[in-house]
């Protein structure tokens, strides 16, 4: 059974967190997308913490999250990541530093989402993919994991997007 509570906790920070401090200090207002990242970053975090079915994971999701959010997103993204974590998992170990069992829940769950996206989300380039993980990682992950998100996912697009990258002059 899903503890509904820590849905309502996730779905009441993810509320407070929709706004966020742009460079310069000013609120900026998150986008759908960026709202439906964070909800599947914490139901990333919620499977891999309890290994619930995804499908009541999914359901309790999208019961608690009733604002504007990329709903078919979340829908796409969430099972094919969870159905697809031990594909994922081994894709990036060649990119990490330390073994799978160091990486806190947080990174691994960052992770698996941004290469997910890498591979199969052709239509978000590379620098958002990157981007928007990064950023997650200053919200939820600990101090400095943003930095090795973005390490990770840096070297992960120079493999799984080569031609984007050829195109940026990067490769």
């Amino acid at each position: 059974m899903i503890d509904l509570t820590s849905a309502k906790a996730f779905s009441e920070s993810a509320d407070k967190g929709s706004r966020e401090l742009d460079g310069e200090g000013k609120e900026k207002k998150l986008s759908e997308r960026q709202k439906a990242r964070r909800m599947l970053l914490q139901a990333l975090y919620q499977w891999e913490m309890a290994r619930a079915p995804v499908n009541d994971i999914l359901a309790e999701f999208l019961v608690y999250y009733q604002g504007k959010i990329d709903r078919d997103f979340f829908r796409e993204v969430f099972p094919q990541v969870v159905a697809n974590a031990a594909s994922l998992d081994a894709m990036m170990a060649p990119w990490l530093d330390r073994e799978m069992s160091a990486l806190d829940p947080i990174e691994l769950s960052l992770l698996r989402l941004g290469l997910y996206e890498l591979q199969q989300r052709i239509d978000v380039p590379y620098k958002v993919v990157i981007n928007e993980a990064v950023e997650l990682a200053k919200v939820f992950g600990a101090t400095d994991s943003h930095k090795y998100i973005n390490g990770v996912l840096d070297r992960a697009s120079k493999t799984l997007r080569v031609l984007e990258q050829r195109g940026a002059g990067r490769i």
